[in-house]
């Protein structure tokens, strides 16, 4: 596949999703261009991903006649915290960056809302282009504006909708993604076939050698599948008022495990696995769903290498941390289910009990 273009249609504004496949090293700078409203450009990356991508982009964009500055964090989900946006703050004031700048995220989910969110907030808004090199990022949170940092009571509690004006996947960055966070970003795109599409899901399944391979045609189909269902929601939900709250299949679980075992023990997709687990078990306990359809979500998750079986948390400690979750309303807590593979729903009606049996299966 050379390109691929996708469009995100949304009320702040509509904008391309990049989709490529580079033969040998990623090209991260030709398409984001004209989207460079001025001189003042700062990308924002992380100390893993930077020796590998930062310098390259940097030339070709001084290169175009850019002021480049350069804000490299500490990796890892503990650090998506007010500390780190701090730091991109300051290096967007000693510098003099005026409101036409630009910020560019040059990392995974964590860089990415972490930059979307400074972008969101300095001077009140400013212009912003995602430019994702895990699988996580590029399938799923570098699209739709969601953007924010965690707090120690819950995961991405403070943030904005700020929608970039580009983002740029190329599938060559994967050739550096340790096999780790490969898998953690095969969460997402199974969350998608399982809340939309049991087609994809059988896709996944016949195509997972392929994918473990890293074969760049595929992967490059796959992630266009995941971006084209994730513009599906964006566009007829910006703001999570209603449908897009299915994208959180497996998370409100999946951020108890994150919360409680520290931020980065678990990475986000491992705890998602896990948590869409748990949410088919619920989704099986209360008659949605047979042990047939559990089975196939179980070995779909494994055969990615993910986990299915969360860490041991007790009951109370795991509702106390689902009551700091976005998706409660009037105190009530929301879980995504499931009626049937590629069919969620929303709902908080369900016996309390349950919940707290799915819960303590292993606790």
């Amino acid at each position: 596949m050379p390109q691929d273009v996708l469009m995100v249609k949304t009320q702040s504004h509509d904008y391309p999703i990049f989709i490529k496949a580079s033969q040998n090293k990623p090209d991260l700078a030709s398409q984001i261009v004209p989207f460079i409203k001025a001189k003042q450009v700062l990308i924002v990356t992380n100390d893993v991903v930077a020796p590998l991508y930062l310098a390259d982009l940097q030339q070709a964009l001084v290169a175009q006649g850019f002021a480049v500055e350069t804000c490299i964090l500490p990796d890892g989900e503990v650090y998506k915290n007010q500390d780190s946006i701090n730091t991109i703050y300051d290096t967007l004031l000693k510098s003099h960056f005026a409101r036409d700048c630009t910020l560019i995220a040059l990392g995974g989910g964590v860089i990415g809302d972490m930059t979307g969110f400074a972008a969101a907030s300095f001077m009140r808004g400013v212009n912003f282009i995602q430019v994702p090199t895990t699988l996580l990022a590029q399938v799923d949170s570098s699209v739709g504006g969601k953007t924010g940092i965690n707090h120690p009571r819950g995961k991405n509690m403070i943030g904005a909708f700020w929608q970039p004006q580009c983002v740029l996947a190329d599938m060559a960055t994967f050739k550096t993604l340790p096999d780790r966070e490969f898998a953690a970003g095969m969460a997402e795109v199974i969350k998608y076939a399982l809340i939309m599409d049991e087609q994809f899901l059988a896709w996944l399944e016949n195509n997972s050698d392929a994918i473990n391979a890293k074969d760049g045609a595929v992967l490059g189909e796959m992630v266009y599948r995941c971006c084209d269902f994730k513009a599906q929601i964006v566009a007829a939900d910006e703001r999570e008022s209603g449908k897009r709250a299915l994208l959180n299949f497996g998370h409100t679980f999946g951020h108890v495990i994150e919360a409680h075992q520290g931020y980065g023990a678990w990475l986000h997709g491992e705890a998602v696995a896990a948590g869409m687990m748990q949410a088919s078990l619920m989704s099986q306990k209360l008659g949605l769903i047979g042990a047939d359809e559990v089975a196939r979500i179980e070995r779909v998750i494994r055969q990615f290498g993910l986990p299915t079986v969360p860490p041991s948390i007790a009951v109370d400690d795991a509702l106390d941390l689902m009551g700091h979750d976005k998706k409660v309303q009037q105190g009530k807590i929301r879980l995504v289910l499931l009626k049937a593979i590629g069919d969620a729903f929303v709902t908080a009606d369900f016996e309390l009990s349950a919940l707290k049996a799915v819960l303590s299966a292993n606790a």
